[in-house]
């Protein structure tokens, strides 16, 4: 068995004013895809969710066809080159030495394949005379968002129901999306805590119903920081954006070991606007959240 290294912790929230930004950093190439011990696990639930669930998890718009066999070539020419002892290719197959697969190029979708092959989630974001619209993507781990309510909408309608993008965020994005050049990488990070660690989930935005069940002595076991790394790449040839997202999910009590980690989550969801916390469903156990943050930290 092919050794793989850790899973990388990422705590991306502060305490402070809530600023909405997009927060971008650089990625150097041989660290676009994060792929580590959670790999294998991660790939044979993309692989159950892509023959129960296909239309859920992958769709495509016509005209993407492109964007989607570009995608395909430049993971295959990252992947050999960043990992040449895990991934090789000889042009017709596609050899996985970490999971003992095979796949003939030429027998299923070309952006379908890259999800059978990283953990990240792809999406396709192409010009349009509305904006940047989302064309196709396979989309095995969503944060609670349906992939067919989105597919083939500018970014502006499909983050229509997030809190305070259009007025803060809808403009930078666009403009990133029409001037990001080809050969860089950039990554962000977003956050939020859930009470269910499931992967899939396309469904559980602005719930208040109180939980009463998560109490301030529980919240640590029965609670999960999930983190996704976001990462943005123009794709040379059909001028696509291709959007990554990797989804970590973290049992809160594991990650916030820590009396400064505990004051930065409590503060930052403190300083939420209140529907950006109903957004994220927060509402439901917030006050336990709080108080064992709270307790953390002193």
């Amino acid at each position: 068995m092919i050794p793989l290294p850790p899973e990388t912790i990422h705590l991306p929230f502060e305490s402070g004013p809530y600023r909405m930004a997009m927060g971008l950093v650089a990625v150097a190439e041989p660290d676009w895809f994060e792929i580590d011990s959670k790999y294998r696990e991660e790939l044979a639930e993309r692989e159950r969710l892509l023959a129960a669930c296909h239309g859920e998890v992958f769709g495509a718009e016509p005209g993407s066809e492109a964007a989607r066999s570009e995608t395909l070539a430049i993971v295959i020419e990252h992947l050999i080159r960043a990992h040449p002892n895990w991934f090789a290719c000889d042009g017709v197959s596609f050899y996985n030495r970490l999971t003992g697969e095979s796949w003939i190029l030429s027998e299923r979708d070309p952006l379908e394949l890259c999800g059978r092959l990283v953990q990240e989630d792809l999406c396709l974001i192409e010009a349009s005379a509305d904006g940047p619209r989302l064309t196709a993507a396979v989309l095995c781990f969503p944060s609670r968002w349906r992939l067919h309510e989105k597919l083939g909408r500018p970014l502006m309608e499909v983050h229509g129901n997030v809190p305070l993008y259009g007025d803060r965020l809808a403009r930078p994005v666009d403009r990133f999306m029409a001037h990001v050049r080809p050969g860089h990488i950039a990554c962000r990070l977003n956050w939020s805590v859930m009470d269910d660690p499931t992967l899939f989930q396309p469904t559980g935005k602005w719930r208040t119903a109180h939980d009463a069940t998560i109490t301030e002595e529980n919240a640590g076991d029965r609670l999960f920081l999930r983190v996704e790394r976001q990462t943005l790449r123009r794709l040379p040839g059909s001028g696509a954006v291709l959007f990554g997202i990797r989804v970590h999910v973290y049992p809160l009590a594991r990650v916030v070991n820590a009396a400064e980690i505990a004051a930065r989550l409590a503060g930052a969801i403190r300083s939420l606007p209140n529907e950006m916390a109903h957004y994220k469903s927060l509402p439901m156990f917030q006050t336990a959240l709080l108080g064992w943050l709270d307790r953390r930290a002193s």
